[in-house]
């Protein structure tokens, strides 16, 4: 097993390897990095503007695979993304948003996905019943709403709230409260309250998705001749179907949890935005508002290194569960 996810993990770091270089020609060919010169008056001379590119190694005057070359050496050799149109170094800003970005990724998805693998579980054994209907129906109707709307439904239902208690119960704009103080435990509960919005928001998300996949797997689990040979021998439905049924729907789910991981760093992007933290999604969108390629670059390795660590545990999870991977 251990050659297997060996193998799977070289196979997915490079194609991670590949999929930040395509990132770091595709924003180098649709942005601009000089635009933000030509706006100001008076302008900068072309000199210092040629200057200021080439220090961020992002001259349009250089061809693009050049310009590629070098971002890589300096990445392999120095461990460095380059700087944003701001100055700062881009590991540094990615260093200090990553933490807010991977709370929330991290304990909405895991969350989420075990709730929704609970609800497809329960809605494929009780399919067509009440409970499944109700999942069903919740699950479309989070389908059919954009991230950005959960979002502003839960702060307004959390305003109602702090009003109904007449104190501040829920706080979710950033993710702390500007100028607190006090214990390590009033400053961890001050960044859970605020955790607490997002995270839900990610954990209905995720739950909606899970919850339809692995309920479409379950009922073609649930028909299978092993169940009904277990059955046959005298096993109990309950033991049946969760001593082979569940352990074997499981299995595409692993996989699923791993490329699902973009859909989730999607919907974290606008759910930063709308409770203004600042992770990895607002820095993104900000990278492209500002025309910066290192940033764009910067941000695309993250994606694709948890893409990485995300499909290497997913392989893992799959050889764990099938034991024809292990021999």
């Amino acid at each position: 097993m251990t050659v297997y996810i060996f193998r799977r993990f070289v196979n997915y770091a490079i194609l991670s390897l590949i999929a930040t270089c395509m990132a770091y020609v595709l924003a180098s060919v649709v942005l601009d990095p000089a635009a933000r010169f030509y706006g100001m008056n008076p302008r900068p001379p072309q000199s210092s503007i040629d200057a200021s590119l080439d220090a961020m190694g992002v001259n349009p005057a250089v061809p693009v695979l050049v310009r590629l070359w070098h971002w890589l050496v300096d990445l392999f050799t120095q461990f460095s993304l380059g700087t944003t149109v701001g100055g700062a170094q881009v590991t540094a800003e990615i260093a200090a948003r990553s933490g807010a970005s991977l709370r929330l990724l991290l304990i909405g998805s895991i969350i989420g996905a075990i709730l929704g693998v609970l609800l497809g579980v329960w809605g494929a054994v009780r399919q067509y019943r009440l409970s499944d209907q109700i999942v069903t129906y919740a699950s479309y109707v989070v389908f059919a709403t954009p991230t950005f709307v959960i979002g502003v439904l839960l702060m307004i239902l959390a305003t109602q709230l702090n009003n109904l208690a007449g104190v501040q119960l829920i706080n979710f704009t950033g993710e702390y409260t500007a100028g607190i103080s006090g214990s390590w435990w009033d400053l961890a509960v001050d960044r859970a309250v605020h955790l607490l919005l997002p995270t839900i928001a990610l954990v209905l998300i995720s739950a909606a998705s899970f919850s339809r996949y692995q309920r479409s797997v379950m009922l073609d689990v649930l028909g299978a001749d092993y169940i009904r040979t277990a059955r046959a021998k005298g096993l109990p439905r309950t033991k049946a179907l969760f001593r082979h049924g569940v352990r074997l729907a499981l299995i595409p789910m692993s996989t699923f949890f791993a490329y699902s991981f973009g859909t989730l760093i999607a919907g974290s992007a606008m759910l930063e935005i709308v409770f203004s933290w600042r992770g990895m999604g607002q820095f993104q969108i900000e990278a492209i508002v500002k025309n910066d390629i290192n940033a764009v670059a910067g941000t695309a390795l993250f994606v694709a290194v948890l893409y990485l660590i995300s499909s290497t545990l997913s392989e893992v999870l799959y050889a764990a569960l099938d034991p024809r991977v292990r021999s």
